[in-house]
């Protein structure tokens, strides 16, 4: 019984513990969200006012409707993400199939080719990739910015490791029965690593969101903009309005959010069933 008791003391400090820290990194989040609620001379009061006694709801207002359409760049990250996403996780997914489940000849060999790219800094190859996009008129477009990360060599390596614990019996049965390999990658490869997927779908889906160096070398035109462009921009213009800054800050950042809030179960699944592979 004593020893059931120190069990359970043991865990329920352990939990406060675990929720001060947690409340510690939430803390500069509060404090923005506070912040963008406020009127500019009552942000940077002492003592901290947590819950502001005037709530300026204007301060959103005067973000997404202001001089610079937020609506727009909201709209423009959105489509750059989705269909990034989108496609990084079809490329990265069919590649780690293949590296993992197509026997041919010299495969470990170029999969060793293809991780050693990982090594290579982004920023090595800008200018190649810069003077490559003028030739193709790629330059100053969207599709241009989404093709920038279509291919993902992590992507291709986290996927592989995911489908290499798929037992190869279902590849084999699944060709007795004469499916191709695009259908055992699509019906049968999958379903089976939802998790893996939707955990690399919704990583890529953060770093696009919060990609700053592609748009800014690639893109020019203001209403093409994502809004991180858009915050660097509005936050120069903005001065000292480190209210309205907050509210760009927070609406920036609440789809990341809510992204990991529906996904999260798929997110904790999905390392799980990593872990176990080793």
């Amino acid at each position: 019984m004593n020893r059931l008791r120190r069990l359970n003391a043991k865990k329920v400090i352990i939990t406060i513990i675990m929720f001060a820290i947690g409340l510690l990194f939430l803390m500069p989040f509060i404090w923005m969200l506070s912040a963008s609620l406020k009127a500019e001379t009552n942000v940077f009061s002492y003592p901290i006012e947590w819950i502001p006694s005037d709530w300026k709801w204007d301060n959103y207002r005067r973000v997404w409707f202001g001089e610079q359409p937020f609506i727009l760049y909201y709209w423009n990250s959105i489509k750059v993400t989705v269909l990034t996403t989108l496609l990084s996780v079809t490329v990265s997914a069919m590649a780690a199939y293949g590296f993992s489940k197509i026997h041919f000849k010299g495969r470990n060999a170029l999969f060793l080719i293809v991780l050693a790219t990982f090594l290579i800094p982004a920023q090595a190859i800008l200018v190649p990739q810069f003077m490559m996009y003028r030739v193709l008129n790629l330059f100053d477009t969207h599709l241009g910015l989404i093709l920038l990360n279509s291919f993902s060599v992590l992507g291709t390596f986290l996927l592989r490791q995911f489908f290499s614990s798929i037992q190869d019996d279902y590849i084999d049965a699944a060709k007795m029965d004469g499916a191709s390999h695009f259908t055992i990658f699509y019906k049968v490869v999958v379903p089976m690593m939802i998790p893996a997927i939707s955990t690399y779908a919704i990583l890529r889906f953060i770093w696009t969101w919060n990609d700053y160096q592609g748009p800014l070398i690639f893109l020019r035109s203001d209403h093409l903009s994502t809004i991180q462009l858009a915050i660097e921009r509005f936050s120069t213009s903005s001065g000292e309005l480190y209210s309205l800054i907050m509210a760009g800050s927070v609406s920036a950042i609440l789809p990341l959010i809510i992204i990991f809030i529906i996904g999260q179960k798929y997110v904790i699944e999905g390392i799980a069933r990593g872990g176990v592979k080793g």
